[in-house]
């Protein structure tokens, strides 16, 4: 079994575009959440994190562009940013060796482009007439609508861009599907599957479409994610990216690439006792955490940070929290989660927990959980880093992820040079 080093990390979140930006927004205790671009008046959450700053020109073709979802250009932006930050160049020799792993939440193309057609459909009664609506949809849907709408584009547009030939996989789903890419390129590269691969999760989630979807379930807040707070009332939505490299520790350092952090443990478990509604003790997560920490041959008391998933949901936080009370007990790691600074990139945010956690090794700081004031008793399990972004030596750290029906995931990783493996 090979040892896995992070040798790029790249991100796009609300508070900028690039690890710097993003890093240093999430260490002054900044958030890129405010009032959204489009007209939400309907809706009872008006807020989410978009990102503004973000040249699409620069990452991909414009022609390509148009075959593209915003969601799309996010992978392809992040990827690239990630390959970049490793200082990687796949050549012909070992693209086949290269491997591919994204995680995103895509469902269609943009749904704008079927409203005209479907409302013009309609028959007296008010309903859509499909008879109408087959006749008139040549020329009345968008033309590229379905090419757009392919779930797993983003495998076809970064191969292209980057020639990464070698094993590759789409996960669907919410935060656990891009830490489920990174799990899966960090066991590839371990068993020799794979020398490189690059891996993580986007979602352009603040869209009009997502959000009159969630604001109907009442999981977003209609003001502020407060994660763990006594006032605590929802989550709210960003758009985003963040994309690791996962290398051949050996190669990485042949190469003289530098080492952000290793990947050491991969763990996932299923909560199946309700659809939405989490288990109030959170076994999903304990398995996923001991299954982790497992492969990294760690021991809870070794862990010097936890990038939490912590979604500001009233029974989401209680149930993590208890499940980090139970599986590190007296230990209490310092523990934050960065939603109410980016917002819920729902796909990208297990990935974008996974680079929060390795930067926190890497750089030696943890960032502050923004708009914890009041701390839930059922919550204090963990030395929840507030205020102000807390200096960490730290050896060892793990990342976690939750999906809406039931899904858990962690990553261990270790600091460079720390490793016991």
């Amino acid at each position: 079994m090979r040892r896995v080093a992070i040798t790029g990390i790249g991100l796009i979140t609300p508070l900028g575009v690039g690890v710097d930006a993003t890093w240093e927004g999430l260490l002054e205790g900044r958030s890129g959440v405010g009032p959204l671009s489009f007209d939400a008046s309907s809706l009872r959450t008006q807020v989410g994190g978009e990102v503004s700053d973000l040249d699409a020109d620069r990452f991909v073709a414009r022609r390509t562009q148009r075959t593209m979802t915003r969601g799309d250009v996010l992978a392809v932006a992040g990827a690239t940013l990630a390959i970049e930050d490793a200082g990687l160049e796949v050549g012909e020799a070992d693209a086949e060796r290269a491997a591919l792993f994204t995680g995103g939440n895509k469902e269609i193309s943009d749904p704008t482009d079927m409203l005209a057609a479907t409302l013009d459909a309609r028959g007296t009664d008010g309903r859509v007439d499909l008879r109408r609506f087959g006749a008139s949809a040549r020329s009345s849907v968008h033309p590229l609508f379905y090419v757009q709408g392919l779930q797993a584009a983003s495998l076809f547009y970064i191969s292209q861009q980057h020639g990464l030939k070698g094993a590759n996989t789409y996960f669907a789903g919410g935060a656990e599907s891009g830490a489920t890419a990174i799990g899966r390129a960090f066991r590839a590269v371990r068993r020799g599957e794979a020398d490189v691969a690059v891996a993580g999760g986007f979602d352009d989630a603040v869209t009009w479409w997502n959000m009159s979807k969630l604001d109907a379930t009442g999981m977003l807040s209609p003001g502020a994610c407060r994660p763990y707070d006594v006032e605590r009332d929802g989550t709210v939505l960003g758009e985003g990216a963040a994309f690791l490299v996962l290398e051949d520790a050996a190669r990485a350092r042949a190469r003289g690439a530098r080492v952000h952090a290793e990947v050491a443990g991969f763990g996932s478990g299923f909560d199946s006792s309700h659809l939405v509604t989490p288990d109030p003790e959170g076994q999903a997560i304990s398995r996923s955490l001991s299954s982790a920490l497992a492969e990294a041959q760690l021991d809870p008391g070794d862990v010097g940070y936890v990038a939490t998933h912590g979604s500001g949901t009233r029974l989401g936080d209680a149930s993590e929290a208890r499940a980090l009370g139970r599986a590190f007990g007296a230990a209490r790691p310092p523990a934050s989660t960065v939603k109410p600074a980016t917002g819920h990139l729902v796909a990208g945010a297990g990935a974008l927990n996974a680079a929060v956690a390795a930067l926190a090794l890497s750089r030696g700081a943890a960032p502050p959980i923004v708009g914890l004031t009041d701390l839930d008793d059922v919550c204090d399990t963990a030395a929840w880093v507030t205020g102000a972004a807390r200096e960490l030596p730290a050896d060892a750290a793990v990342a976690l992820a939750r999906g809406v029906e039931g899904q858990s995931v962690a990553l261990a990783m270790y600091r460079d040079g720390a490793s016991r493996l």
